[in-house]
């Protein structure tokens, strides 16, 4: 799911928001509009085919979990600690009651950790094995949902399980999500949603760089936290179909294969090599304090969930992951080249912090 931004105001006075919700507005107001001939060109449509294509497609990653929380009529759900607060907000806006549990240092729920309510377990950085998730889903039938936000070149997790996709992590898109379930019969009624009021962001950084729309990138995400369900929009179904699915995710698991590679002997976690992986989880001592110093060579590393702060303590192991995995970007816009450059870095500041192990 999307990860909070720290500092950014509520959107609801904000002219984004407004121009996006009137337009929606007199979308409904108006209906199917009489079709226009002539005049300038839009945008390209492409003939390609979406990667979850059986799936439903909706506008955001909490939009699918809200899908779910109310077809599945799910009042009780257990989340772990070690996760974006985006997904706690979405439960206890459905007044869904929450029980948190622990993970081990190979991310799977700790010992004990599956209840009687619905559980909530991630593909963190695409380390679960998909053996392991059918195991969860045999402990929990029909009550697991399966986050696989960060590997979305996964399979579904289990026929036992209803599997969640976003598409912002991956792609230059401003939204989408992916849901897989048998509970599908409101689909048909869902609004649809629509984008184009928030693609700024994502077409500025093609021609300038990123911390000239950081802004708005972060508006977007927060955007996002009191809509309602939506159908994902026509714009940006059509530039899903104009990917290379194959190209990026060989991209993907080159450079994470470089990465690990290089950094294998200091990285505490045992990492697999996933296909078309999210980032490389680089675990590490004193990572935050390396964070800092790479972005101040313009290597931008996250803290992927700041909510984990607030709600473990100092000597939580989601505590300590939080503040010290190091998410190294690992996408389609960089090569082996780029690859070298990051590590080359890293390596510099973990001799400098003592993070060597």
């Amino acid at each position: 799911m999307a990860e909070n931004n720290h500092g950014i105001k509520k959107l609801a006075d904000s002219e984004f928001v407004q121009k996006r919700r009137n337009g929606l507005a007199r979308q409904g107001r108006e209906g199917c509009c009489i079709k226009e001939y002539g005049g300038y060109l839009e945008l390209e449509k492409f003939h390609g085919r979406e990667y979850h294509e059986n799936s439903i497609a909706l506008n955001c990653g909490r939009g699918a979990l809200a899908y779910l929380i109310q077809a599945r009529k799910i009042r009780e759900i257990a989340l772990p600690y070690f996760l974006c607060g985006s997904v706690a907000e979405t439960c206890r806006r459905l007044k869904v009651h929450i029980r948190y549990y622990h993970i081990t240092e190979d991310f799977m729920p700790a010992e004990g950790a599956c209840g009687d309510e619905f559980f909530y377990a991630v593909n963190y950085y695409g380390q679960v094995r998909q053996d392991a998730m059918g195991t969860l889903a045999g402990r929990c039938p029909g009550r697991l949902i399966a986050d696989y936000a960060q590997a979305f070149f996964e399979k579904p997790a289990s026929t036992g399980a209803d599997t969640l996709y976003t598409c912002r992590k991956f792609f230059g898109v401003a939204d989408g999500a992916y849901l897989y379930t048998d509970k599908c019969e409101e689909q048909d009624g869902l609004p649809l949603d629509e984008s184009f009021a928030r693609m700024g962001y994502v077409l500025g950084r093609y021609e300038r760089t990123a911390s000239e729309f950081y802004k708005e990138f972060a508006e977007n995400n927060d955007f996002f936290s009191d809509e309602p369900v939506r159908k994902m929009s026509k714009l940006t179904r059509n530039l899903l179909k104009g990917i290379d699915y194959d190209a990026v995710r060989h991209r993907r698991t080159g450079n994470f294969r470089y990465l690990h590679e290089r950094l294998r002997n200091v990285n505490k976690l045992a990492i697999d090599i996933p296909e078309g992986p999210f980032m490389y989880p680089l675990y590490v001592k004193g990572g935050n304090r390396i964070r800092e110093k790479l972005r101040m060579e313009k290597i931008y590393i996250p803290v992927l969930w700041p909510d984990v702060f607030k709600i473990c303590r100092a000597g939580d192991l989601e505590y300590d992951m939080a503040e010290n995995i190091l998410p190294l970007p690992v996408d389609q816009r960089y090569t082996e080249k780029d690859m070298e450059y990051i590590c080359s870095r890293v390596e510099r500041h973990l001799g400098k912090t003592g993070g060597m192990q």
